[in-house]
């Protein structure tokens, strides 16, 4: 087996200064480290260094992950893979501060005071879409939710990320500071406006003149990302323990990587696009395509092939009529609701997919793909699905995936193999489930999450029959058996 070695060996002090810091990142996860925190590690090579290093905090669990940084100088490996004979390793410094300021963790105060810094002109986020305690449907602030309870009460100790913003721009507020640009670099349609929805909605319910001026002064950038970044095993740690790299903060990853940014940063911002980032004036048309075609092909694979007992995505994508379905979602379901700017190649998109989908160096988890689906679904396929309909168009492969994901939430496989339902709503599935017997029961009873489903969805009587058929053919017929029909 071959690997080419590219490894950045440029050694940077571990010692900074707040002016080296102008960054801020809220959710220290494996894809940051993958993707964001790799394009400021090139664009301060590039620079020999500069002012626009990380400080990146969790906010919501993994302490163990930012002792783990810290321990070793906040340096550490992303491997990424263009397939199993093709590897590279690559020593990210670009994140130089880690904190933890999760439940009863010790560095809210500092992360606030971070924030504060007259430096820090950019705060980027990726918590995922539950993060923002929005409703998936509407896009209102879940005002009920109780972190968000706490955060109105709790102004000054927030524990959310539109809180932590809130209390973070409050105290620029006050001390005459400029506001920073708050990035949202999490899979959702209009990031951007949405994150400024969730801080603007709090910040009325705590001061209406804090309100205002976040929403006359405070940037919010819409962005798309693009990178597959699997969760890590035991695997993947004796796969690089072979390569010589004994990090237990390592990441793996796919060799391909996107970002798409909207050009709005009156603070000022890195020049990313001589590291490849994309800065446009509407992010809209790529963020829609990679939302539909992308996710919304990863979360057909998910639930379907989670209820068939596959694993990976490329196990699945191994089998004929999951590349026969994608194809035919992409074709007939996606692409005729996408307006892409002059020039953009679909058809290329949707094969370039296909490719990195079957990488088998990645084993990118159906289960991991199918978590918070009551989260993901509307912006991946439900929006797409209402444009077909008014159309008169096609929504076989959709409705198949809702009814997969329906009985997905039941906790088993169709071989009845358990698994856990990890989503906020996981107790209202399985209530739900308890109690409606019939296919026809369970999916109306779905389709009435006023949190997930808008009301044309539910009241469609071609989309509810489109589902109940679907699941009926699922309780009948294995996963590939049904996907010979489609």
């Amino acid at each position: 087996m071959s690997h080419t070695d590219e490894r950045h060996l440029e050694r940077i002090d571990s010692h900074y200064s707040a002016a080296d810091i102008g960054i801020v990142h809220l959710g220290l996860g494996a894809f940051h480290r993958a993707h964001q925190a790799v394009y400021v590690e090139r664009n301060l090579a590039r620079h020999n260094g500069g002012s626009w290093g990380i400080c990146s905090a969790n906010i919501r669990s993994n302490q163990t992950l930012v002792t783990q940084l810290q321990d070793v100088g906040m340096r550490y490996h992303v491997v990424e893979q263009r397939d199993s004979r093709h590897t590279s390793v690559r020593e990210i410094a670009s994140i130089r501060e880690t904190l933890y300021a999760g439940p009863d963790g010790p560095d809210l105060e500092a992360l606030l005071g971070r924030m504060s810094q007259p430096e820090v002109r950019i705060v980027t986020l990726t918590v995922t879409e539950k993060g923002y305690y929005l409703n998936p449907s509407s896009g209102a602030l879940l005002l009920d939710a109780p972190a968000i309870a706490h955060d109105l009460e709790h102004p000054q100790h927030p524990q959310t990320a539109p809180g932590i913003l809130v209390e973070a721009l409050s105290r620029r507020h006050a001390a005459g500071l400029a506001p920073f640009t708050v990035l949202c670099c999490d899979n959702m349609p209009d990031n951007g406006q949405r994150t400024r929805q969730a801080v603007i909605e709090l910040a009325r319910h705590r001061d209406l003149r804090l309100a205002d001026w976040i929403e006359q002064q405070v940037a919010f950038p819409c962005s798309m990302v693009d990178r597959i970044v699997p969760a890590m095993t035991e695997s993947d740690f004796t796969h690089l323990a072979g390569l010589g790299v004994d990090d237990p903060a390592a990441v793996v990853c796919e060799s391909f990587s996107q970002w798409v940014v909207e050009d709005h940063f009156p603070q000022g911002r890195p020049d990313w696009e001589l590291e490849g980032v994309q800065m446009v004036a509407d992010v809209a048309p790529f963020e829609t395509m990679k939302l539909r075609m992308l996710n919304g092909s990863h979360s057909l694979l998910a639930y379907l092939g989670a209820l068939e007992n596959i694993n990976t995505v490329s196990d699945a994508i191994a089998q004929p009529v999951f590349v026969a379905l994608l194809r035919r979602y992409m074709q007939q379901e996606v692409m005729p609701t996408l307006c892409m700017p002059e020039g953009s190649d679909l058809a290329a998109y949707a094969d370039s997919l296909l490719v990195r989908f079957a990488n088998d160096s990645l084993r990118h988890r159906l289960h991991q793909i199918a978590m918070d689906g009551s989260q993901k679904l509307p912006q991946r396929w439900l929006q797409g699905t209402l444009s077909n309909l008014q159309a008169g168009r096609d929504v076989s492969c959709t409705a198949l995936g809702v009814a997969g994901w329906i009985r997905y939430t039941a906790g088993s496989d169709l071989s009845g193999n358990l698994h856990k339902v990890d989503d906020p709503m996981a107790d209202r599935f399985a209530a739900l489930h308890a109690t409606h017997a019939t296919p026809e029961a369970l999916v109306t009873a779905f389709l009435s999450l006023e949190e997930v489903f808008p009301a044309e969805l539910a009241e469609h009587a071609h989309f509810i029959n489109a589902v109940v058929d679907a699941y009926h053919a699922l309780q009948t017929r294995s996963v590939t058996a049904t996907l010979e029909h489609y």
